[in-house]
């Protein structure tokens, strides 16, 4: 992974001269430094800075296949890593602390880096934790002619040990996204403005291309627009508008834009537990609904069998089948050997499990 300052740091240029130029490179515009290197710290963003750089910039994703970005520990030199790439690519917002941790620390102290917040300038569309949208009353859109997610919710409780941050934007406002559910990466409208961002930081990085950039998220921007399609026909057909997810709810963006909710025997944080109780109750609502396909988190079975609770509910329910949902937050193996990306967790896994849940046969 190479880095070039150009009209800096000439091939010819020594020791000596780079130390001179080092405490220069504040002062130094974006146009005179090209970086063909860079990292994503969530595999969504990994995917899509990597469909839009092309060739251009190897972009890198430092989370392992089998793993997911939220409470991930880099190894210790990972931060030493991404200031020799240039590029970073990051939510921030506390579920990633150690993402966080790593712009912080490059923007202290490699201020040449590009550093890029995906969910720079949406802190109106974003959802606070156990907000009370409920997948039902979405009647309203915004100007971009998507739906009014609103800004009403409770806080959440951190339960992963990691510290809240509080930092400003590109504009120099506050903003504290402690009681943020992070997940809008799985609303194909707002993701297509977190990849808006993430082409501004390509376009800083490498600027040469910033018209190729453009174009391919453009590009881009028909196969996201494609599968909000795909979400919007499937709610249209449901006869039903609730379902079951035997896991924690990643999916609230997806149920705030298409207007159906997801009834979960835990809550929103990775780290809650599930009591009998909350699968007594979960199998009396599935009988009571007449439901018959449960939904589950992939990452809790990667070997394709079912999660224990969910065997249990299928046992003592009237439930015949359960599918897996991808949260795009990371890759499994038997998907990362199919070479498949954000596009193909939404429409081979998540649409058809959605479409058998809200029975949109």
């Amino acid at each position: 992974m190479n880095r070039t300052r150009r009209s800096l740091l000439g091939s010819g240029a020594g020791l000596l001269a780079a130390t001179t130029f080092a405490g220069c490179l504040d002062d130094v515009g974006l146009a005179e430094r090209e970086y063909d290197s860079g990292y994503a710290a969530l595999f969504a963003l990994y995917d899509w800075a990597d469909q839009i750089s092309g060739d251009v910039i190897d972009v890198e994703n430092p989370v392992g296949t089998g793993e997911s970005g939220h409470g991930w520990n880099p190894r210790g030199d990972l931060t030493r890593d991404v200031a020799d790439a240039g590029l970073f690519v990051y939510l921030d917002t506390p579920e990633f602390g150690w993402a966080q941790d790593i712009a912080t620390t490059l923007e202290a102290d490699y201020n040449d880096v590009v550093v890029v917040d995906g969910f720079a300038g949406l802190d109106d569309q974003l959802l606070e934790w156990d907000h009370e949208g409920g997948g039902h009353d979405h009647g309203g859109e915004d100007e971009s002619g998507g739906h009014d997610h609103g800004d009403e919710g409770g806080d959440h409780d951190h339960e992963d040990g990691q510290e809240d941050h509080n930092h400003e934007d590109e504009q120099g406002h506050d903003h504290d996204r402690t009681g943020v559910d992070p997940h809008a990466w799985l609303d194909p409208v707002l993701a297509q403005d977190i990849v808006a961002n993430i082409v501004d930081g390509l376009a800083e990085a490498h600027p040469d291309e910033e018209s190729t950039f453009r174009d391919r998220a453009d590009e881009y921007a028909g196969v996201l627009e494609e599968i909000d399609a795909q979400f919007e026909q499937l709610v249209d057909e449901a006869d039903r508008d609730t379902a079951v997810l035997v896991s924690h709810d990643s999916f609230t963006y997806l149920e705030e834009r298409y207007g159906f909710e997801l009834h979960t025997p835990v809550g929103v944080s990775p780290n809650e537990g599930m009591s009998q109780n909350a699968i007594s109750e979960t199998i009396t609502y599935i009988d009571d609904e007449g439901i018959d396909t449960i939904l589950y988190d992939a990452f809790d079975a990667p070997g394709g069998e079912y999660p224990d609770e969910v065997a249990t509910i299928l046992d003592g329910s009237d439930a015949t089948n359960a599918m897996p949902l991808a949260t795009a937050s990371g890759t499994l193996a038997s998907w990362a050997e199919k070479d498949w990306g954000y596009r193909e967790q939404m429409e081979a896994i998540n649409i058809p499990a959605f479409r058998n849940a809200l029975d949109a046969q």
